[in-house]
């Protein structure tokens, strides 16, 4: 039996996180749930500037750190994009902040900084074409997810979306009070590609773990106050916010993989 075989782009610079543990946990759940062999291959593309050689079955470019605006024009982009431009057909997931450089390359939507860092669990919620999205399947309106960003896609460019075939399939929380745009966080860019600008890999027990960390705890109660870092660690209790996002997103993702590897 051929092994299910996924290259995970790393844009995390080397930094410590909780998202690569958690892509490669899902990863290995959906293997053994599935009885696949599977071969998991890892590029760092900031640092090392890492793309993926050869064929994998699926891929998935990772959150990472910093601006999504500093970096245009630097080399490692320019090794990403060369190797992207030549995946069309490519089943690819983005997340984050790969999401945020391909909405500002491809111009589907304007990329800024956000007036405040987004930090913790959040509704997101559904649009016509992401209750239709074989990906989303199993997510209520609103479901919930985690949300960590200085940054945000805004005002998307109708023109450019029509010309790839793109549909917007979710967007922040709904606020009509607030005279603010609200940030798209999920596109179906093409057949083959689809991103968030939340991060449908976060599970509850790594979010608690950060949550725990001391200077971690005093950031956000910093930046949020106490009743934030309280109400965070909260949900990260219900089984039916971000473990639910947890357990269907990414894994939707993997089945529509493998279903296509075994054409």
């Amino acid at each position: 039996m051929q092994p299910l075989r996924f290259a995970i782009l790393d844009m995390y610079e080397g930094r410590p996180n909780q998202g690569m543990r958690c892509l490669r946990e899902l990863l290995v759940a959906f293997a053994e749930k599935n009885d696949l062999a599977l071969e998991i291959r890892e590029f760092d593309v900031r640092l090392r500037r890492e793309v993926p050689q050869g064929t994998f079955d699926g891929y998935i470019s990772s959150g990472g750190p910093g601006s999504p605006l500093d970096s245009e024009g630097s080399e490692w982009e320019k090794v990403y994009f060369d190797w992207l431009n030549g995946q069309t057909n490519a089943n690819i997931f983005f997340i984050c902040h790969s999401f945020q450089l391909v909405c500002r390359y491809y111009r589907f939507a304007d990329v800024c900084p956000r007036k405040s860092t987004a930090f913790g669990v959040f509704p997101v919620h559904l649009l016509e074409a992401g209750k239709e999205e074989p990906v989303f399947e199993g997510l209520s309106d609103p479901f919930y997810a985690v949300d960590s960003r200085d940054f945000q896609v805004i005002r998307p460019d109708q023109e450019a979306l029509a010309r790839w075939g793109a549909q917007l399939l979710c967007i922040e929380k709904e606020r009509p009070h607030v005279p603010l745009e609200r940030a798209i966080m999920g596109i179906r860019f093409s057949p083959y590609w689809i991103g968030t600008q939340f991060h449908p890999e976060a599970d509850a027990p790594g979010m608690h773990q950060y949550l725990q960390m001391e200077d971690k705890r005093q950031a956000v109660i910093a930046e949020h106050g106490l009743a934030k870092w309280e109400s965070m660690t909260r949900q990260l209790e219900d089984p039916d916010k971000i473990m639910w996002t947890y357990r269907h997103l990414l894994p939707a993702f993997f089945k529509i993989v493998k279903e296509g590897s075994a054409k």
